[in-house]
């Protein structure tokens, strides 16, 4: 049998209530059983500052090599101004500083995200896709997890409720683990 996939998950969003982070909880609990999910708090990476690249903060070295460590790589992200959260941009931009030292490189990675509006963080999304191929990742591109109206889909102790969004996560991460198989038979040359 194959080895676990360990998927490092990771929320563009620092609010203690987070929708996206309740997806990312939810996503732990239906993760397949061959999978080891861990969900990274982006809390605590200071504002990037190109002058001090050189001198990584703790927690973004720490960041960078669970990302090193993981097979693939799971975001929810928020939409703020029909784009990516400045938090993720932020984490992105220190994770692959200094130049030629990106820990997102050649990473499967697969894209989820909630809101209270219609459009369930579709625009971040499509945003994000194109940060993460001009990071040399290797985007999932079914299914497409849109949280539509999450708060009520999301209770006050921020469980989802919603089954059909269960289900959705479920079947990202199915897929996330096929396509990082796939990528690492490919990369192997046991295709």
């Amino acid at each position: 049998m194959d080895k676990n996939i360990s998927i490092l998950a990771f929320a563009g969003s620092l609010r203690k209530g987070s929708f996206n982070k309740s997806l990312l909880r939810a996503a732990a609990e239906s993760a397949p059983p061959d999978a080891e999910l861990e969900i990274f708090d982006l809390a605590g990476i200071p504002v990037f500052n190109q002058d001090e690249e050189n001198i990584l903060p703790e927690k973004v070295r720490e960041f960078k090599a669970k990302l090193r460590a993981a097979d693939a790589v799971l975001i929810a992200t928020p939409e703020y101004n029909y784009s990516l959260p400045g938090v993720l941009k932020n984490a992105i931009d220190y994770a692959t500083r200094p130049s030629g030292d990106n820990s997102f490189a050649k990473k499967p990675v697969a894209i989820m995200g909630a809101s209270n509006g219609m459009l369930g963080t579709a625009r971040a999304q499509y945003h994000l896709r194109q940060v993460l191929v001009s990071l040399d990742m290797y985007p999932l591109n079914r299914p497409e997890v849109m949280v539509t109206f999450a708060e009520s889909k999301i209770d006050q102790n921020g469980v989802l409720t919603d089954p059909k969004t269960r289900e959705m996560i479920g079947r990202l991460l199915v897929n996330l683990l096929a396509w990082t198989r796939k990528l690492q038979k490919d990369k192997t040359g046991d295709a």
